[in-house]
């Protein structure tokens, strides 16, 4: 039985006709604004036309749901548990976006269960099909919780501030990661820049730095400026993007959106689908 459910699971991965793009937002530090970016960013991405899902990986700080002014019933781990379908812990914000609230009880991958494990291969397998972008709204920092998704992931946004100390973390952040998996693709985004100089300043020493110290590539997205707007933005528990279509960041981040979907077109180093077997192949590692 076990056997023949495994087969059903490789025939579903190879036979996919569409697959979408993953991409993890994490940090260096908290604080920095990464949630309010991913969910600005996936609003942005509905404009554009995409499909796109958000998975909330901030484990017991989670506030997702808060920037959107909802409130899911489930969680991820209401799914992973067995106690709900896949779509019941799926939360919808407006056609064609959607979130996934995480749940205390998430951790690692090589701590799940082998029927938690599966059903996340399963319900990962279905949701590549119904979504163009999957984003992964980690926790700060790299840790044992979050490791393995963000290895597993096709792709890294990194949020940072212009601010020395935020810098620092944002590299070695970075640093952490490429040092585990050297072809990592990397984006940067500097948010909260009161002066341009500033922001452009910053993320081009982070782009320099993982070139010269650790011989990674990167692409800078953009920068956000400091704006009242977005708290103005939380408050009303509406993306700055559709609050304040007009203002400055909300055309920032229409920019740094483009830039990102570049990355589909022919030609371009980033490609997709190998997050379910990343995942898989960390799993069946850790366990021996």
């Amino acid at each position: 039985m076990h056997d023949q459910a495994e087969a059903l699971r490789l025939k579903m991965l190879m036979n996919l006709e569409k697959t979408a793009r993953s991409a993890a937002i994490i940090s260096g530090k908290g604080g920095v604004g990464k949630s309010n970016f991913t969910a600005n960013f996936s609003y942005s991405l509905l404009a554009k036309g995409k499909k796109v899902l958000i998975v909330d990986m901030d484990i017991g700080m989670g506030n997702i749901h808060i920037l959107f002014g909802a409130t899911p019933t489930y969680s991820l781990n209401d799914y992973l548990s067995g106690s709900q379908t896949l779509h019941e812990v799926v939360t919808p914000v407006e056609e064609g976006l959607a979130f996934i609230a995480g749940g205390s009880g998430l951790d690692t991958v090589l701590e799940w269960s082998k029927p938690m494990f599966d059903r996340l291969i399963d319900g990962f397998t279905m949701l590549q099909t119904e979504y163009d972008v999957i984003l992964f709204d980690m926790g700060a920092g790299a840790n044992k919780s979050s490791i393995d998704l963000i290895l597993a992931v096709d792709e890294i946004i990194l949020i940072s501030t212009p601010e020395p100390t935020s810098i620092t973390d944002a590299y070695s952040m970075m640093k952490y990661i490429c040092m585990q998996d050297a072809d990592k693709a990397f984006h940067i985004v500097s948010n909260r820049v009161i002066k341009e100089e500033e922001g452009r300043d910053s993320v081009a020493r982070l782009q320099l730095a993982m070139r010269k110290f650790l011989s990674a590539e990167t692409t800078i997205l953009g920068f956000l400026p400091d704006d009242v707007n977005v708290r103005n933005a939380v408050i009303a528990q509406t993306p700055f993007v559709k609050l304040y279509p007009n203002a400055q960041i909300s055309k920032r981040m229409k920019e740094i959106t483009e830039t990102y979907l570049l990355g589909e077109q022919p030609g371009t180093s980033i490609e997709t689908s190998g997050f379910l077997n990343k995942i898989k192949s960390i799993f069946q590692k850790g366990r021996g």
